[in-house]
């Protein structure tokens, strides 16, 4: 009977509190969220897959808003331009903040930034530079201009909403290759806030409306709570060795493998390595759209080492290889936007010298090496007449029996012998105390 009372008090509490409970959670569920991406590097097909698996998350999640944090200093006009329909595809407001300060949204990235329901900076950053730039080498005349009036007629459909001072300076962007700081920017009404924290953002974005997909939505994001999407494991992956600088690593590991694998058959495993890295490294060149005369002097490169390996020339072949592979290097990536290290560089010519000079040391040391198969490399070897050599007959060596001719008179049997010479399959061999008589 004394369980009731206790009973009786653990259930009041429980219904008590279950309400509680529930509308805690519901609080908790109904608070607003706002998805922020953090894009930083070239603006490539990976990034271009990251914002838009971003976008579809956010959605499906019934987010207040999604943050891009930019900070790029371009890339691919194409890829740009397959963002931009994303994000004005999107059903909820899209924001980007050119972020943390010492960011840029040069190139590409200004298009992506006026591309916005609301553009934002923090202090610090810059934006502009739009002038297109060509991969492959210098635009002609024609060509450039054709070019940068494509960007500027994009810019300015992007920046229609905005002040006249904002659509004048887009095409000095493009142009002149003109920039401003978020100071400037925010001025002449090129972006619509500056602020210092995403938490600043998403106070002064509050109550603010933006027009999406033909509807006036009002922005609610006071209360909203910052949720980071990352890159998945396979995004963050190509994303890295889509860096010229891991590019151009990957290449030089592939081919410094595939040679040694080629000097030194027998194995597998350097040459699945090299197979690998090289795949790796061309999925990235396809990716950057690399400058063609660049990766035509490291091709050059690679089949004066492999002719080098094959037939060694004293290190000359290798020197004017190493010598492709630097001026190769160093052009591959001509563009602003993609940049090799000279340092990088310097350090992997210096290694690929190193290494081949041991791959070629070893090569030639083949082939001075005694052999150790066949008939050769029994000359010198001791072997006992199984038969009386008169002249020939048949001895026995390292546990075979071989055909034999004495070159100095008759041997005896069971007599000890060296061997001298082979002719053909006929060993030519000495006694034993003869040969050490001769060798004294």
């Amino acid at each position: 009977m004394r369980r009731w009372p206790l009973l009786a008090l653990v259930t009041a509490v429980l219904l008590f509190s279950a309400p509680l409970a529930t509308k805690g959670a519901w609080a908790q569920a109904a608070r607003p969220q706002a998805f922020v991406l953090k894009l930083k590097g070239p603006v490539t097909p990976v990034m271009q897959a990251y914002i838009e698996r971003g976008l579809r998350e956010a959605q499906s999640q019934g987010a207040a808003c999604v943050i891009l944090m930019l900070n790029t200093p371009g890339g691919s006009l194409n890829v740009t331009r397959e963002v931009v329909q994303a994000m004005q595809a999107a059903q909820i407001p899209v924001v980007v903040y050119v972020a943390p300060s010492g960011a840029t949204a040069a190139s590409a990235g200004t298009i992506i930034t006026l591309a916005a329901h609301v553009a934002a900076m923090a202090p610090g950053t810059s934006i502009g530079a739009a002038s297109p730039v060509s991969m492959q080498g210098e635009l002609g005349e024609t060509e450039r201009r054709k070019a940068e009036n494509i960007v500027i007629a994009d810019l300015k459909a992007l920046a229609a909403r905005r002040p006249p001072e904002a659509q004048e300076w887009v095409e000095k962007a493009v142009r002149e290759s003109a920039a401003l700081t978020a100071e400037e920017a925010l001025e002449l009404g090129v972006i619509d806030i500056m602020a210092v924290s995403t938490a600043d953002l998403l106070r002064q974005l509050d109550g603010r409306e933006v027009r999406v997909q033909e509807r006036t939505l009002r922005l609610q994001t006071a209360a909203a709570a910052e949720r980071v999407l990352p890159m998945n494991a396979l995004e963050q992956f190509l994303h890295t060795i889509l860096d010229p600088n891991i590019a151009l690593i990957l290449l030089t590991i592939g081919v410094n493998a595939l040679l040694f694998e080629l000097s030194s058959p027998g194995g597998y495993v350097a040459g699945i390595v090299g197979a690998i890295c090289l795949i790796l490294g061309f999925f990235a060149l396809g990716v950057l759209s690399v400058n063609w005369a660049g990766l035509g002097l490291m091709l050059l490169a690679f089949a004066l080492f492999v002719a080098e390996v094959k037939a060694p020339t004293h290190g000359i072949l290798m020197l004017l290889g190493l010598v492709c592979f630097v001026l190769g290097a160093l052009v591959l990536f001509n563009s602003p936007v993609y940049r090799v290290s000279r340092t990088l560089v310097a350090a992997v010519a210096l290694f690929s010298a190193a290494f081949f000079g041991f791959v070629v040391a070893k090569a030639v040391g083949a082939q001075h090496r005694p052999a150790t198969t066949g008939r050769e490399s029994l000359i010198g070897a001791i072997g006992t007449t199984r038969q009386e050599l008169a002249p020939e007959g048949l001895i026995f060596v390292r546990g075979e029996l071989w055909r034999a001719r004495s070159r100095s008179g008759t041997i005896p049997a069971g007599e000890p012998v060296r061997i001298v010479a082979a002719e053909g399959l006929t060993l030519v061999v000495e006694p034993l105390v003869e040969a050490a008589a001769t060798n004294t």
